[in-house]
């Protein structure tokens, strides 16, 4: 006599079968679906295969994860691939904003890619050498406003997060700056750690080794609210210039033209992964906080990012070498 009982193996089986029926009947083709984006060991890394490792089950597809380094190497491939659910990017900001920076863009952000959902967000810290001496964001106008083009800060590439927060707070605070430029982040911390540059802003995973040995000073947070990454420390907008926010955001997005259907399928799934405590966890102990939007609220916070940013860039003359 045949046992009617199932199998743990026959279970997952059967699972596994209805969730491939379930994509398919979703309109997604059956072949694995790709979420293209930056460097190996960064952190849209991380997020992009904890995201493949999290959705595939539900979607009843592999899903992988495809480096193609910065600049316009991703958004390219995605941009130029089929509008069928399988073809993602995952990057920051950049995606964006880059166009408001050239001018003669490859692609136009609005038009040419289907918002998906906005994953996480990094605030940044405000730091200075310690031979400053300023302990908070008011004192820290007042010293620039004192010494006009006298204090240097350090970036990374133009248009970088670190570029566009220092000059957001330049134009805020109404104070003159002198930027000095380097080749990356690390270069530029550096050069902070030298006193050859005196004010940064950069992310906290970046610098927290240095804050705790007193080899620099954290003013402030760069979240409009205060950050769990950054316990104790005030925001820049509570500290002297009301308003100011910069956070660095990771989002997922398709092609334009990908029918909704599947691109609210693929928010929910992602959305799903993202509210999970222990996926929170992992996040967090690599700098960033798990949101999850809805498409259409992603949508709105990349029409709000390029129009505040726009209008920074455009009155800085900000180009990208």
């Amino acid at each position: 006599m045949l046992s009617t009982r199932l199998t743990a193996k026959n279970i997952l089986s059967c699972l596994l079968i209805l969730t491939a029926e379930l994509a398919q009947a979703q309109g997604f083709p059956d072949k694995t679906i790709r979420i293209v984006t930056t460097e190996p060991g960064s952190t849209s890394d991380f997020l992009a295969r904890l995201l493949a490792q999290g959705i595939s089950g539900g979607l009843g597809r592999q899903v992988i994860v495809e480096n193609r380094g910065g600049g316009l190497l991703a958004s390219d491939a995605v941009l130029r691939a089929a509008p069928d659910g399988t073809n993602i990017i995952l990057n920051g900001s950049s995606l964006w904003l880059s166009p408001l920076m050239r001018e003669n863009a490859p692609y136009d952000a609005v038009k040419d890619f289907s918002p998906i959902t906005l994953a996480a967000s990094a605030p940044s810290v405000l730091v200075i050498h310690p031979s400053l001496p300023v302990r908070t964001v008011s004192e820290l106008i007042a010293l620039a406003k004192s010494k006009p083009g006298e204090l240097n800060y350090g970036s990374g590439s133009t248009g970088a997060p670190s570029h566009l927060a220092v000059e957001l707070f330049k134009s805020l605070a109404s104070v003159s700056l002198t930027r000095i430029p380097y080749k990356g982040t690390s270069p530029a911390i550096n050069a902070l750690l030298g006193g050859q540059v005196q004010v940064m802003v950069v992310p906290p995973t970046a610098v927290v080794g240095h804050i705790k040995s007193g080899r620099l000073r954290a003013l402030a947070v760069t979240s409009l609210k205060p950050s769990a990454l950054t316990p104790g420390l005030p925001t820049v907008a509570a500290e002297g210039l009301p308003g100011f926010e910069v956070t660095g955001p990771f989002g997922l997005l398709a092609p334009a033209r990908t029918p909704a259907a599947l691109i609210n399928r693929l928010s929910e799934e992602m959305v799903a992964v993202l509210n999970r405590a222990d996926e929170k966890q992992k996040l967090f102990n690599v700098g960033v906080e798990g949101v999850g939007s809805t498409p259409a609220e992603f949508s709105a916070a990349i029409r709000d990012d390029i129009q505040k940013w726009g209008q920074l860039i455009k009155a800085a003359g900000i180009r990208e070498e």
